[in-house]
């Protein structure tokens, strides 16, 4: 039984939407569930200090970094673009705290959706800030469609970690970003039909990340459930 850390992030709650303007620290309850589930213990982590960031990775086995806000651009140095979304530059430099001192004490790390950029960009690669300047007809975020769908395939490496999913798997998606430049550690292990990278890992430092969201179909899809299997016992 390991206690997995979920980085969290903090709720800007206008008034009476939806905790009656308080500041809530969440984190999406597909992770929790999936956790449980296979008999292992969650954590959530509040976003704090970068210094603090240690203290919490000391306490936990693996370390899930899951979606939000877009990275700063400020990070991979860029200017913020008309298209960028909401940021939140604290959570970036606790995260990239957070995944620092899991590396230095070998603890693996599991990047979902904007987990997947942190990761990239913590490591010095760069971001779309939105899809549409790839020139893609997909559609990748696919609201209003709910997020236990799956909408697009994509392409997975067979000689990949992930080559359990299949060649061609079905993933929902929810995402606006995407990896430009591929940080140099990392090895891009699937993509979208339109070339836009997928799936990424660096196995020497026991790294996976996803662009989509397993947390809302592991309890719906074998390969999702397999995935976080892979992630909480394997990796």
């Amino acid at each position: 039984m390991a206690i997995i850390g979920i980085a969290g992030t903090t709720y800007y709650g206008e008034d009476e939407v939806p905790f009656h303007g308080n500041k809530v620290i969440y984190t999406r309850k597909g992770f929790v569930d999936a956790i449980q589930a296979m008999g292992h213990i969650p954590l959530i982590i509040p976003n704090d200090k970068p210094e603090r960031a240690a203290n919490y990775i000391n306490i936990v086995d693996k370390l899930i970094l899951m979606g939000g806000e877009d990275v700063s651009p400020q990070y991979y140095n860029e200017e913020p673009d008309k298209l960028l979304g909401n940021t939140n530059p604290e959570r970036d430099v606790f995260e990239f705290a957070l995944i620092e001192s899991a590396l230095d004490q070998g603890k693996s790390i599991f990047g979902v959706c904007r987990g997947l950029q942190v990761l990239n960009v913590k490591f010095g690669g760069t971001l779309f800030q939105d899809v549409s300047y790839t020139g893609t007809k997909i559609k990748h975020m696919q609201v209003p469609t709910k997020q236990r769908f799956p909408t697009h395939s994509i392409e997975v490496k067979s000689d990949s970690v992930l080559n359990f999913l299949g060649q061609t798997h079905m993933v929902n998606s929810f995402h606006h970003q995407s990896i430009k430049q591929l940080a140099d550690n990392f090895t891009a292990i699937a993509h979208a039909k339109d070339g836009i990278i997928e799936a990424i890992s660096d196995t020497q430092r026991k790294i996976i990340a996803v662009q989509w969201h397993p947390e809302a179909t592991w309890h719906r899809f074998d390969k999702d459930k397999a995935l976080f299997s892979y992630f909480l016992n394997d990796l």
